[in-house]
């Protein structure tokens, strides 16, 4: 189990790197100078200049790379040229807002669709299984920006349940913070539940037709058990990939939900700097995206083990 461990996080990297060197070459391969773009053609060039030392557009690609990643790694990723605040703590408070919606989102969502899946399995091609396979469908077709206008249509301005622009904090009030991120996790979480119900009973098919789950029909074994003991979690792995590459695309990836729920997300702040053109938070939010889908698949790798103790072996 240590071996394989190691093994993972040591796996992580190399990738890591890569993902560094990436995010690093991609502010470098825009046409023409960055700081020209920002300064407009009637910049002076002692204005030019200090703006690409602030950039870190100085010296040769290498020496720029290795100053850039050595900031990065004591948490240093620079200063927003739009107000001139550190742009990592702006990443991590908005993306404390994202990760709120998703993981509440994909969480209750996993809970709904494995076991939605895991019945439709079961009573695969009888009218619950059609049942179940339509509503998932429906589920996952609808674009969730839609959906979420819909929601608010609905409980905001019809009902008057639930507020329809703002955001407050939970931290700052649960109570009142908690009816900002109601409809936002609703919409997010009926979306993901249709993704993950198909692929919850995909696996789940696939392990009904085994050979040890016939064996432990023929011995008796209750159908509950056999749905809970066997099926379920050799069923759960192909789920459990997914449910990781799902998180690491959504926590980066809902600035249209946030755009329409007016929350102050990880997403929108990317969004409005690729807009005001501010570099340094630009390449900030893609290098943190990045390391958190990379760090969500890692965990994700390392649970393997508690589903299937033959990974470890591999």
């Amino acid at each position: 189990m240590l071996a394989y461990l190691a093994r993972r996080i040591a796996q992580t990297i190399p990738t890591l790197l890569l993902v560094a060197l990436a995010v690093f070459a991609l502010l470098r391969l825009i046409p023409g100078d960055p700081a020209q773009l920002m300064l407009g053609d009637g910049a002076d060039a002692e204005s030019l200049a200090r703006l690409r030392e602030q950039m870190g557009l100085t010296g040769s690609l290498p020496t720029q790379f290795m100053r850039w990643l050595a900031a990065v790694l004591r948490g240093d990723f620079g200063h927003s040229l739009s107000d001139g605040q550190p742009v990592l703590p702006v990443i991590i408070e908005r993306f404390q807002v994202s990760a709120t919606i998703v993981v509440v989102a994909v969480a209750i969502a996993v809970c709904i669709a494995v076991p939605a899946g895991l019945v439709a399995a079961w009573k695969q091609n009888k009218a619950l299984d059609v049942g179940i396979v339509m509503t998932a469908t429906l589920l996952l077709s609808i674009p969730s920006f839609w959906l979420g206008m819909l929601l608010l249509l609905l409980f905001g301005l019809h009902l008057n349940w639930l507020p329809v622009v703002g955001y407050m904090a939970l931290t700052d009030s649960f109570s009142q913070g908690i009816l900002y991120v109601i409809l936002p996790i609703a919409t997010l979480a009926m979306v993901e539940t249709g993704v993950f119900t198909r692929m919850s009973r995909a696996s789940a098919i696939e392990v009904l037709r085994l050979e040890y789950v016939a064996h432990a029909r023929a011995k008796g074994v209750p159908e509950s058990s056999v749905l809970r003991r066997h099926v379920l979690p050799n069923a759960f792995a192909p789920t459990l990939t997914l449910i990781g590459l799902m998180l690491g695309n959504l926590l980066g990836g809902i600035a249209v939900l946030e755009t329409v729920f007016t929350l102050p997300g990880l997403g929108r702040h990317l969004v409005d700097a690729i807009f005001a053109r501010d570099y340094p938070v630009i390449q900030g939010c893609l290098l943190f995206t990045a390391l958190i889908y990379v760090c969500v698949n890692l965990v994700v790798d390392l649970c393997y083990p508690l589903f299937d103790p033959r990974v470890t072996a591999q």
